[in-house]
């Protein structure tokens, strides 16, 4: 049974690395308290004070006065520097005076301008100004010039004051001032670091001075949380004050929150009307009952997110990326919108497509389910259609329970061909799939007599005839409907510099829009990859072409993401050996990454073609060579025809860098 500590006094408890599994801390006085590394899932926090003990808050104080201190003592010396222009006689003090004088004025300038982030700020809040200046103004006192000294101070002070307040309404200019402030103010303040708080509950709780740095916060509640702004929120994305918004109030409407790693935010019962989506990743969201009417989202993974209940009227969903886990139970939906409207075309490609018809109650979520329980029989070489039909009547025979329905044939290459078949949950499709395959091969290896006359005996179920025609007019049809899909995988971790990715996608995806063979061409894409979604959207797509774009680093390998959003490089040699998993898939790898030849040079081993980066390409020559190379596989090209013009259209923008990717391939 959960621990209830309700409404009890508990400043200055430690708690760390507990199990405190659906514990009940509600009304609760945790403040100091250290919860690092507890397991609190499901934990109860509502109405909780968090913060500084009383103790703690005077100490601070009283470092902070010790810290006013010393600025002062040193506003007082640039002071008497200065005071150097009004009071010496000699020429080389009042030259030194005239430079602090000047250097201050830059300074100053620069701050308003630019923001402290910037310059090598001295103070971090207007504490720390005034006292220095009430210093700086008695020095000048004593010198004999008062008057000048209150001047000059007051506009310190004056400074200070405009410095904290955009720094605390989120300036980006003044970050740094904010960050510091933040972290200061958290010392010894309530601490949930590297804590677990998935489906946590913190409605209506003061949070000031709290650390949540390193914590789980999948679908934690922060609904009308006090001074969430000034937790330390380490990477999580409470880093982003829009955010904490949203969560505090609900509100979000017309907001913007494009390529923001979102993954498990909890936005239940939000207003997201007309809100922008595009890019971003809200793997594992909650979002029930949220009005995501006329939302954008474009590109937007969804693995796991749970819309249940949410609106969806109207909302853009071009490419987003949902899964098996993506929940839609009794979403509220009567038409969305397959492409992000034009000038054009405000009303592009409506579902219903009669724009008199509307989804009706539960319809919107069997429509756009995708099929993902199916047991998936991919044939790698030398198709038969006889043997396919004959194998899959059988397996349909012995395993009722099953309910195998085929729902999909698919051509891939020029010799491979793949049937999706849809099953009843729970069925164990690698057994099924064995026993398919040893049936095929059995029948693929008779002599053809002996085939003949089995093929005689079975023929005679006009269900095996029917499913032995469909499969031959597949494979007839292969030259006209074969499609190659492209697997687009970005990564630009927190702690990296930013990149074009976005753009780098946008063109490419144009480009193939614009292609004359663009019916051949499949594009997906994963953003924010770790490592752990490479290898599932390999599963899930089964691509013929893998492209990564995004930050190499020699023999360190390429740079994903982790669970925080930092870098996680992953070992070259394993991921050769991923890559040798899906050989008979993978026609062609593109890791448009900096020095990443090393990674180009173990994958080549297992895959025909493989381009990499023998040095720093800039973000720009980077993207002129991806819209260069798949403008010509869309075309119809060959991959090595598709390098050349990757390369030479890196040349012909007048970049240096023409040389930069290299081709592998693959010794027979």
């Amino acid at each position: 049974m959960p621990i209830d500590y309700s409404g009890q006094n508990l400043r200055g408890r430690n708690f760390k690395g507990l199990d405190l599994v659906g514990a009940n801390f509600s009304y609760a006085d945790i403040r100091s308290a250290d919860f690092t590394g507890a397991i609190l899932r499901g934990a109860n926090f509502s109405h909780a004070k968090a913060g500084l003990q009383k103790r703690w808050a005077a100490f601070l104080v009283l470092v902070s006065w010790l810290i006013s201190g010393l600025a002062g003592f040193l506003s007082a010396f640039v002071g008497s520097l200065i005071s150097y222009i009004f009071e010496s006689s000699s020429l080389e003090n009042r030259v030194s005076g005239w430079a602090a004088l000047i250097a201050v004025i830059v300074v100053f300038i620069v701050i308003i301008r630019q923001g402290v982030n910037s310059v090598i700020a001295g103070a971090v809040a207007f504490a720390f100004a005034f006292a220095g200046a009430v210093a700086f103004a008695f020095a000048f006192a004593f010198a004999g010039a008062v008057a000048f000294a209150f001047a000059f101070a007051g506009a310190f002070v004056l400074l200070s004051i405009y410095i904290s307040r955009r720094s605390l309404k989120g300036d980006p200019k003044y970050a740094l001032i904010r960050d510091i402030a933040i972290a200061f103010a958290a010392f010894k303040g309530t601490s949930f670091r590297s804590a677990d708080l998935t489906d946590a509950n913190f409605t209506e709780a003061t949070l000031k001075s709290t650390d949540f740095r390193k914590a789980i916060l999948t679908r934690t509640s922060f609904h009308k949380t006090k001074k969430l702004d000034r937790v330390r929120p380490g990477s999580t994305y409470l880093q982003k004050l829009q955010i904490c918004q949203v969560l505090v109030t609900g509100l979000g409407t017309d907001k913007n929150f494009d390529r923001i790693d979102l993954r498990g935010v909890n936005f239940k019962n939000a207003h997201l009307v007309d809100a922008s989506f595009i890019g971003a990743d809200l793997s594992g969201a909650n979002l029930q009952d949220a009005d995501l009417s006329r939302a954008k989202l474009q590109q937007t993974q969804l693995d796991g997110t749970d819309f249940t209940g949410a609106t969806l009227t109207g909302a853009y969903i071009q490419d987003w990326n949902i899964t098996s886990d993506t929940k839609f139970d009794g979403v509220q939906c009567q038409y969305v919108y397959m492409r992000l409207p034009t000038k054009e075309n405000p009303d592009p490609m409506r579902k219903p497509d009669n724009n008199k018809e509307v989804f009706g109650d539960g319809e919107f979520g069997d429509f756009i389910k995708p099929i993902f329980d199916t047991l998936d029989l991919y044939h790698n070489q030398g198709v038969d259609p006889r043997a396919i039909a004959i194998s899959f009547k059988q397996l349909t025979e012995n395993h009722p329970e099953a309910e195998l329905r085929i729902v999909g044939m698919e051509v891939r290459g020029e010799d491979k061909f793949l049937i999706k078949a849809k099953t009843a949950p729970q069925t164990d499709k690698s057994e099924l799939s064995a026993e398919y395959f040893e049936t095929y091969n059995q029948l693929k290896g008779l002599p053809e007599q002996e085939l003949r006359l089995l093929l005689a005996e079975k023929e005679k179920d006009s269900r095996i005839r029917r499913l032995e025609n469909m499969v031959q007019t597949a494979l007839e049809g292969s030259e006209i409907h074969e499609v190659r899909t492209i697997l687009f995988l970005a990564a630009n971790p927190n702690t990296t510099s930013r990149l074009r990715l976005d753009e780098e996608n946008r063109q490419i995806e144009i480009g193939l829009q614009r292609a004359k063979k663009r019916e051949q061409f499949d594009l997906k894409q994963r953003w924010a990859v770790r490592v752990r979604d490479v290898s599932q959207a390999l599963l899930d797509f089964k691509p013929q072409i893998v492209h990564f774009s995004g930050h190499g680093s020699l023999d360190d390998g390429l740079a994903l993401e982790d669970e925080t959003g930092n870098v996680r490089l992953v070992d070259t040699q394993a991921l050769a050996k991923l890559f040798k998993l899906f050989t008979n898939n993978v026609e062609c790898v593109v890791l448009n990454a900096c020095y990443s030849e090393v990674q180009a040079e173990a994958i080549v081993k297992h895959i025909p073609y493989v381009i990499g980066m023998d040095k720093e390409i800039g973000d720009r020559a980077s993207i002129e060579f991806a819209v260069g190379f798949y403008a010509a596989l869309g075309a119809g090209e060959s991959i090595e025809f598709a390098y050349e013009f990757g390369c030479n259209a890196v040349e012909l923008a007048g970049f240096t860098e023409h040389l930069t990717p290299v081709l592998k391939k693959k010794h027979s």
